[in-house]
Formats: C-alpha cells, structure tokens, sequence
C-alpha cells in the first residue's frame, strides 16, 4: 500500500479501542491528532469514522471522496487469543491518502473530474506532517 508506516511512543492504545472496530485494531489518538494536523494545513476534516480496518479522516466530499486513512499493521498469525495490546512502541502504525469517486457521477460531467493531483498533495502534506513529529520515525513497510 502507497502511505507512511512508522513507529511512535505518541500514541497510546486506548483500553476497549479496538471494540469498537475489530480485535488489535487500534489508532485512536493517532486519528485524533492527525485530525488536528490536517485541519493546521486548511483541510475540512469531518468527524473521525470508524472503519474495520482502522480509522477514516474524511478530508473533502466534493467533487470526489478525499480521505486519510489511519490505523495499525497487525499480524493476525501471531496473536494469540487473550493477548493484550502491544506496547505502543512495538506498534506500527500507516496512514495514507487517497480518493474515491462515483464512476456514473462523473460519466456524467460536463468536465472530468480527476483526483491525482489533490491526493498527491494531500500524501505530501501527510508526509510533512509525520516528519515533523520527533516522536514519529519513519520506517520501511513493515
């Protein structure tokens, strides 16, 4: 997946977190603070939403969905059931850009909406914003 893997001691893994969406699937707070981030660099960041594979920071709807999605890299085959939650330095955590538009929606403009270059500049301010966290290191995918 084209995004930004790295590690953080920032974070914390909320107890119960993953309850709300599927088993060792956490990222709360880092949803939370990427919110914050995104609306500092003039996004109109929606509510957080909760997915089944993490979390949703729905940028813009219009004309295409623009969205940051966050969350874990888990390792379903080593999990053993009654596991507790990694220690939130042994956690690697993705974020990534990207958009989704209605093919018929779009069948139908008069002009062609095209989302490459929204969400290349939203994966380069994502980018931006992790680098410039000195608690958050960068790593290659996982």
């Amino acid at each position: 997946m084209d995004g930004y893997y790295f590690k953080s001691s920032k974070f914390e893994i909320e107890p119960g977190e993953d309850e709300d969406i599927n088993p060792r699937i956490y990222g709360r707070q880092l949803a939370t603070w990427l919110k914050a981030r995104l609306e500092e660099c003039g996004y109109q960041v929606e509510d957080i939403i909760d997915e089944d594979w993490g979390r949703c920071l729905m940028c813009a709807r219009e004309p295409f969905w623009l969205w940051v999605g966050c969350g874990n890299v888990y390792d379903y085959d080593t999990a053993k059931p009654g596991d507790g939650p990694p220690a939130k330095e042994d956690v690697t955590w993705l974020c990534f850009a990207t958009a989704e538009m209605s093919f018929l929606k779009n069948l139908f403009r008069k002009k062609k909406v095209h989302p490459a270059a929204a969400v290349a500049k939203l994966h380069a301010d994502l980018g931006r914003i992790l680098r410039a966290e000195p608690q958050i290191r960068l790593v290659d995918e996982p």
